[in-house]
């Protein structure tokens, strides 16, 4: 109703809302008009166009819901109708309806679009949340007089119970003991990561229905929480995510978010440590588990090991059911002015599966001396760095974590690209570069110099191809919303 409307927006919102609605201008000027707006609007490159930018917003709880961009020529308008454009916090239909003019609209464009950092704020919807779109033009005179982009949250304008959750990824740097001599075995190093991220949508429905990349890893999980809590259907859209089996954690955050949507939906109280346990994860690190709880450099304790313990032998996640995610033993705000970089290269995808739990029998236990120095470099070199925000020393360390343990291991039956593009991002100016689980996802950490480095990445994967994406940490876990 709202994108085919050719009368007053603001009046029908009123009636939607039952609440009066208020314009805020967020930014007003005159600019030249450039090519693709001179086009738009018939008029000449460089003529004077006022350039407007405005949020309608419930004027009773302030809640946005019309983002709207508008070019208008100059020249076209009447000196009072300029004076109440440029001046005033006034929608254009009631300025229109003012000053007595006869228009038309016409609109040239429906559809959806996904919600940039900007919109996320007007909106306070979260990045990538679906939006609803529409252009058109007024016309007075058989000239066009406005083009108007309006720009509505989808969720605000449905009418079911709707629950929305945004997830992390993480890189993680390390499996601490891999040995069981001290009683405890696994243990985790990782950095919770605000991009890539998962966005996934709920409703109730009368069967579980799930739609989206990965759909039937996420009905799995949901499937499983629902039997343990006796909760009903749902439908399940996963507007947003990213490759699994790339060393990002995302098999851990998308089952974990299908569960607590599904838990939210029916108001039933889980943690995300439950639901791990439900869904089987955690069961050899718990950053993927701790990254969705609460975010930032991460810790995990591991597991009891031996005869009668939390685990009697060496296996990956995937392959350790029914095990409990382990505790966090420490827990730190990653410093905001380290920037990360991920470059993912299009090579085989990270072991998982069968070929996962070979790799445990096959090289653990690992050195006991690997494990001493695995230690020292965390606890004496890099949580100390971390807390004083000392880069360079940080990134020795971690430079360091990657020849020794189960991470020598992880490195060295990697595809040579990945080896490569740990060496040429290092010498590109990272403080340190790494391969985040099993690969093939290299990281790299600097607070200068992140285009020559990304520029460095792009080009060693020329051959095979990939992405790199300059992302930073998350230093809080996944967010949830309901509406």
């Amino acid at each position: 109703m709202l994108l085919g409307t050719d009368g007053s927006v603001t009046s029908m919102l009123e009636v939607i809302t039952g609440c009066p609605i208020e314009i805020e201008t967020l930014v007003q000027k005159v600019i030249p008009a450039d090519d693709a707006v001179a086009a738009e609007l018939k008029v000449n490159p460089g003529d004077e166009v006022n350039y407007r930018v405005v949020k309608l917003k419930k004027a009773n709880t302030g809640e946005a819901l019309i983002y709207a961009v508008s070019h208008t020529p100059l020249k076209r308008l009447d000196a009072s109708f300029k004076d109440d454009l440029t001046k005033a916090d006034i929608p254009i239909g009631v300025i229109l309806k003012k000053h007595q003019i006869e228009s038309r609209r016409d609109i040239s464009a429906t559809g959806f679009s996904r919600a940039d950092r900007e919109l996320s704020r007007v909106f306070n919807v979260f990045p990538r949340e679906l939006m609803l779109q529409r252009s058109y033009k007024i016309f007075r005179h058989g000239e066009p007089l406005i083009a108007i982009q309006e720009t509505f949250p989808y969720n605000s304008f449905q009418d079911e119970y709707r629950v929305i959750v945004e997830t992390p990824s993480r890189i993680h740097l390390t499996l601490t003991d891999l040995t069981g001599t001290s009683g405890r075995v696994d243990g985790g190093v990782g950095i919770t990561l605000d991009e890539p991220s998962i966005l996934l949508e709920a409703q109730r429905a009368r069967d579980l229905v799930v739609e989206g990349e990965n759909a039937d890893r996420a009905k799995a999980a949901a499937q499983a929480v629902a039997m343990h809590f006796g909760l009903g259907g749902a439908h399940l859209s996963i507007r947003a995510g990213y490759k699994m089996h790339v060393g990002l954690g995302g098999g851990t955050q998308l089952g974990i978010a299908a569960g607590k949507a599904l838990c939210e939906l029916y108001h039933r109280p889980a943690t995300a440590r439950e639901i791990a346990s439900i869904i089987n994860r955690g069961g050899t690190s718990g950053i993927g588990t701790a990254a969705f709880e609460g975010g930032g450099f991460l810790i995990d304790g591991g597991h009891t090991f031996g005869p009668g313990k939390d685990k009697v032998d060496f296996r990956p996640s995937s392959a350790s059911m029914g095990i409990r995610a382990p505790p966090v033993i420490a827990r730190h705000e990653f410093p905001k002015s380290w920037k990360i970089l991920l470059a993912i290269p299009d090579v085989t995808r990270g072991a998982h599966g069968k070929q996962e739990v070979d790799i445990f029998k096959k090289y653990c236990p690992v050195p006991l001396a690997d494990v001493h120095e695995l230690c020292y470099q965390i606890l004496v070199r890099m949580v100390p760095s971390l807390v004083e925000e000392d880069l360079d020393e940080f990134g020795s360390a971690v430079n360091r974590v990657q020849e020794i343990g189960f991470k020598k291991v992880e490195v060295m039956l990697q595809h040579p690209v990945v080896r490569r593009l740990m060496d040429e991002m290092r010498a590109a100016g990272a403080a340190c570069t790494g391969l985040s689980s099993f690969g093939p996802t290299v990281y790299a950490v600097t607070d200068t110099q992140a285009r020559d480095i990304e520029a460095t990445a792009t080009e060693v994967m020329g051959e095979v191809g990939g992405v790199v994406q300059i992302t930073s940490a998350r230093n809080e876990g996944a967010r949830i919303r309901a509406v």
